[in-house]
């Protein structure tokens, strides 16, 4: 039997966080040390690589990718680099309402994972090519809707306009890389059911919408788990 849907992940009792582990140092979250890091790619295991269970009956796993866009913001205080980041609607099949990374299914037309990645951000937020700079990859993460998502990690030159497509992307919002490249912000939860337990991150950030209006932005779930491998991969 699946476990039950995870409703309100907010209410899930915290475990813990992970303060005792050091934050990714400002200077390696800089373009060019994230295009060194990049270019090794080596010295590290992802910690999260997804759900493992196939908990959708009748569905076949169905390969996905995701851009992680690094958009460098000088201006702002607090070291530079923004993660460009959805609300998807409330509509939606897979993940209503829930915070994501621009992206979706591969077509067959699409070749690469990258392009996949390219696309989805063009078609979901309007985010032109010509401003994204695909530096690497991490490791797929296969979700609990059985997505094998690559993410597709670029920078993102400042100077885009993104037009939203409402029927997918409730609104896109950044936060600052440096918040989520520190495990004092991640949390631990567990969901118990009466046949086991589900372990999930989340990295709840508070940030003022489209609207001007303050709000918490709750990324959680395959968000967190591949902003978390993002995070090993560059302490390693």
């Amino acid at each position: 039997m699946p476990p039950p849907r995870i409703l309100n992940p907010r209410a899930v009792p915290v475990a813990g966080t992970d303060a005792h582990l050091p934050p990714v140092p400002t200077p390696a979250l800089r373009p060019d040390a994230l295009r060194r890091r990049f270019a090794s790619c080596t010295g590290w295991q992802p910690e999260l690589t997804g759900d493992g269970r196939a908990f959708v009956p009748g569905r076949e796993a169905a390969a996905a990718a995701v851009l992680v866009p690094l958009v460098q913001r000088d201006d702002q205080g607090d070291g530079g680099m923004h993660v460009l980041l959805t609300r998807r609607t409330d509509h939606l099949r897979d993940h209503a309402g829930q915070i994501s990374f621009p992206g979706g299914r591969t077509e067959p037309e699409d070749g690469t994972a990258a392009a996949t990645a390219l696309r989805e951000a063009r078609e979901e937020v309007g985010l032109a090519e010509r401003h994204v700079d695909v530096i690497g990859e991490l490791p797929p993460y296969t979700t609990i809707t059985q997505f094998v998502v690559t993410p597709v990690v670029a920078l993102v030159h400042p100077g885009f306009e993104l037009a939203l497509d409402d029927f997918e992307v409730a609104e896109a919002f950044e936060v600052p890389l440096a918040y989520l490249m520190n495990p004092a912000h991640h949390r631990r939860h567990v969901f118990s059911w009466d046949d086991g337990q589900r372990q999930f991150l989340s990295m709840p950030w508070h940030g003022r919408g489209a609207d001007g209006a303050e709000r918490e932005y709750f990324i959680w779930g395959a968000t967190a788990a591949m902003l978390r491998n993002l995070y090993h991969f560059l302490s390693a």
